[in-house]
C-alpha cells in the first residue's frame, strides 16, 4: 500500500498553523514553525494561494487563510458569485447563438437556475431565475448529476417522473446518459422537459476542476437540432466555449 504524500501532509499542517494563529504569518515564521526549508514553505504557500486556500497581504507579504477554505464546508461555489462571474459570458452566448441562456447550480440538493438571459428576438418570455429543474430531464441537470455523486444518489433513490413521452424514466438508461456526459463533456435534452424544446449544457468548473455549475442554451428543437434530431455541432461548440471561458474566470480551467 502506498505511503502518505509528504507535500500534502505539509500543506495540511500549514493550513492548521494559519487557522490557529492570531494573525498573518511570514514565510520565514511558517517555515520555522514547521521545520521546513524556506523555499519549500514558499512553494507550498504559493500553491495554496493559487487555489484560494491562503491569501498574501500585498503590503507585509504575510499569509493568512483565504476564502477558498470557506467553500469547503458548502462543497460548491456560492451561486451569487457564480452568477456575477458568468453574466458577461452568458450575454455573449445568447447573442451568438440566438437562444436563451440559463446558468444553474446545486443549491440545497436541488438544481436551481441562478441566471437567465432571454432569447434576443423580442419574443415574449418568462424569467426562469429561481426555477428548480428536474435533474433527470434537463441538460443542465444531467451535467450536474454527472459530476456530483451525492446528487446522483438522491435522484436514484426516488422515482424518475415522466414529464413528456421523451423523458428518461429508467434508471439504467439515466446511468448510461451520465456516463456519456462525462465522456463527451456536455449534455443535451430533446423534448425531455418540455415538448418542442431542446437544450445543450456544459459544466462550469471552479478551482481544482470542481464542477460548480452549468451553462446551457434552450430553444425550439428545430433551432438546436437538424432533421435527424442531432444537435448542431456549432451550437455545441459555442456552449462548451462559453463554459470553458467562465471556468477560466473562476480559476478552474487553463
Amino acid at each position: 500500500m502506498p505511503g502518505p504524500i509528504q507535500s500534502i501532509e505539509r500543506a495540511a499542517a500549514m493550513l492548521r498553523l494559519l487557522a490557529r494563529g492570531s494573525g498573518r504569518m511570514g514565510v520565514g515564521e511558517i517555515a520555522a514553525a514547521l521545520g521546513l526549508a524556506k523555499p519549500t514553505a514558499h512553494g507550498i504557500l504559493r500553491t495554496l494561494q493559487g487555489v484560494g486556500f491562503v491569501d498574501q497581504d500585498p503590503v507585509s507579504g504575510k499569509y493568512q487563510l483565504g476564502p477558498g477554505i470557506q467553500e469547503l464546508g458548502g462543497g460548491h461555489l456560492d451561486a451569487n458569485e457564480l452568477r456575477s462571474r458568468a453574466i458577461n459570458r452568458a450575454d455573449a452566448l445568447a447573442a451568438r447563438s440566438g437562444e436563451s441562456v440559463r446558468i444553474a447550480a446545486p443549491v440545497d440538493g436541488e438544481i436551481k437556475v441562478v441566471h437567465h438571459v432571454f432569447r434576443p428576438d423580442n419574443s415574449e418570455q418568462e424569467l426562469a431565475v429561481g426555477e428548480i429543474l428536474p435533474a433527470h430531464a434537463t441538460a443542465l441537470g444531467k451535467v450536474l448529476l454527472a459530476y456530483d455523486a451525492e446528487l446522483t444518489a438522491a435522484v436514484r433513490e426516488g422515482e424518475l417522473t415522466a414529464l413528456t413521452h421523451r423523458t428518461i424514466i429508467a434508471k439504467p438508461a439515466l446511468g448510461r446518459a451520465l456516463t456519456e456526459v462525462r465522456r463527451a463533456g456536455w449534455a443535451g435534452d430533446i423534448g425531455e422537459y418540455r415538448s418542442g424544446e431542446a437544450s445543450i449544457a456544459a459544466p462550469i468548473r471552479s478551482r481544482g476542476g470542481l464542477v460548480a455549475g452549468a451553462i446551457a442554451i434552450s430553444g425550439p428543437i428545430d433551432h438546436l437540432c437538424d432533421g435527424q434530431l442531432r444537435f448542431r455541432p456549432a451550437l455545441v461548440e459555442q456552449v462548451r466555449n462559453a463554459a470553458q471561458a467562465v471556468s477560466r474566470d473562476l480559476g478552474g480551467a487553463q
